[in-house]
């Protein structure tokens, strides 16, 4: 499986809202009461190697560290306002644009949310948020010295700066390994073909790496609905999957655990700060279930999406390669292949930096500790939707199914609706985008229909006992009568305009699913 980037990574809209200072928006009342928390603070923040001064220190919470928002994103160069009405505040840089409400525990990056470790709160008249979150917003990596209570954060930017300094003073000419020769594709085979594994649920095929002796990284998203699998190692023998260890979703990024040793090296870990535009790259993993197939290519820039670092490659990649390996030039593991844009001969494919797997080995060290603990990812659908009203039913569809995600991009579902007729069936009603279905609608038509059925599984799984007729609509509104639609698919509103409503996606749920697809 390959999960498609979204197309609006390059196009992201920029909130146009009147800068303010944070302090004069927040009400007396809280400012007050965030008095109860001391201002004063041993702990020191360093960003890009200098000290930055507040007037509000950070503040330890149950063990979660807060620090001021504005001055931190403002030290990494990034573009802070604030939106009164709502208490948002919405922060800037490059492509990504973070959104944050006061007294919310989640944020959204570049529309996606993401789970803050404790709530955005107002100390002192500063917005305060976990530390951790500004690595998560824009890329930066977090250090923390305990013994002199001093926090570090260094910036992409300031990384790199670092590391062309460092060459320079050492007067080498390759970042990655300054005495090592580059392998040849046949030695990066020889090295680690056996190191990369083909995993096979009952929900899909993907890739992944071995890390350990009874350890597989790979995406969050090849193990999410899974309730059991294998993975097929490159001699042909097959292991049992026990669950999944630990995962961050945000990263799309997951380690499993076999129910039985591997018997195979693991991998050897690359630096993803030696990496350059323009090195070559290999990927190995499974395209279309063709196991360990190599391909090979550059680097062709790094994207920061949602918070998330990205290595843009041109390395050839297809649906089953998620989870699969990139590796430098010296056989080091340097990133996950997790997604691609198709429909264009430019090879935009990308692999999840291996920095992700840096801190999701911390926590599996915790994990270690109680293996009989590990499973299989939990469904976020309910095993049974019997004596569910039919606002609740609604209300579950819209959170789990209010977006399609096809090789064309993201269309978006609304207006969910569930009733029951005269006849005794449950019929479901959603609208999408009308924009995506006019300029994709044909060329998505085969990945419409592989979803609808998947939902209709799902739907017949939790409403075994139920007729359901299952729609997706295509809705817009005109000024004059538009022409060339049946009687039933236009008609005119009370404002005195004409809208054109029909069902793009007509599924029937029987003991059998029977499915229309309009293009």
């Amino acid at each position: 499986m390959i999960t498609t980037v979204k197309r609006v990574m390059a196009t992201l809209f920029t909130a146009a809202v009147v800068a303010l200072p944070v302090q004069a928006a927040v009400p007396q009342a809280a400012a007050a009461a965030a008095q109860s928390v001391s201002s004063k603070s041993d702990i020191t923040v360093y960003v890009d190697g200098k000290k930055l001064a507040f007037s509000q220190a950070p503040v330890q919470k149950k063990g979660t560290t807060l620090v001021p928002m504005r001055p931190v994103f403002n030290a990494l160069k990034a573009q802070v306002t604030w939106e009164q009405q709502t208490k948002t505040i919405i922060a800037s840089k490059g492509r990504t644009t973070v959104t944050l409400r006061v007294g919310s525990s989640t944020a959204v990056i570049n529309g996606k949310s993401v789970k803050l470790s404790a709530p955005a709160e107002v100390i002192g008249g500063s917005a305060m948020v976990p530390l951790r979150f500004i690595s998560e917003a824009f890329g930066a990596d977090i250090s923390w010295n305990a013994k002199t209570r001093t926090i570090t954060i260094e910036s992409l930017e300031y990384q790199y700066a670092a590391q062309r300094d460092n060459e320079a003073n050492a007067g080498t000419a390759s970042p990655a390994k300054p005495a090592a020769k580059p392998l040849t594709p046949a030695q990066i085979v020889e090295l680690n073909d056996d190191k990369v594994v083909m995993i096979m649920t009952d929900y899909g095929q993907g890739s992944g790496v071995v890390i350990g002796d009874q350890w597989i990284l790979t995406n969050y998203h090849v193990m999410l609905g899974a309730t059991k699998g294998q993975i097929l190692l490159n001699d042909g023998s097959q292991l049992d999957i026990q669950g999944v260890a630990v995962y961050d979703e945000s990263a799309d990024m997951a380690i499993i655990r076999t129910t039985e040793p591997i018997g195979v090296e693991p991998v050897k870990i690359g630096s993803w700060i030696s990496s350059r535009k323009g090195d070559r790259v290999y990927a190995i993993g499974s395209p279309l279930g063709m196991q360990n197939t190599i391909s090979e290519g550059l680097i062709s820039n790094f994207v920061n999406n949602g918070g998330i670092r990205y290595l843009q490659i041109s390395v050839p990649i297809d649906h089953g390669s998620s989870g699969g390996a990139l590796f430098n030039e010296y056989g080091e593991l340097i990133g996950i292949t997790s997604s691609g844009i198709e429909d264009t001969v430019a090879d935009l494919n990308f692999a999840v930096s291996i920095l992700y797997y840096q801190w999701l080995a911390e926590d599996l060290e915790e994990v270690k500790k109680q293996p009989a603990s590990i499973a299989f990812l939990p469904s976020k659908l309910p095993a049974t939707l019997k004596n569910a009203s039919t606002e609740d039913i609604a209300a579950l569809l819209n959170e789990q199914y209010s977006e399609i995600m096809t090789t064309q991009g993201y269309a978006d579902l609304e207006k969910w609706n569930v009733s029951r007729d005269a006849e005794g069936w449950l019929v479901i009603s959603t609208v999408m985008d009308p924009g995506f279905y006019m300029i994709y609608g044909d060329k998505a038509s085969n990945e419409l229909r592989l979803w609808a059925l998947n939902l209709g599984a799902e739907l017949k799984r939790m409403l075994p006992n139920e007729k359901i007729q299952f729609l997706v609509y295509y809705e817009q509104t005109f000024n004059a009568k538009p022409r060339g639609f049946e009687t039933s698919e236009v008609t005119q509103t009370q404002s005195g305009k004409w809208q054109v409503r029909y069902p793009i996606i007509d599924m029937q749920i029987l003991e059998r699913l029977h499915i229309k697809v309009r293009d």
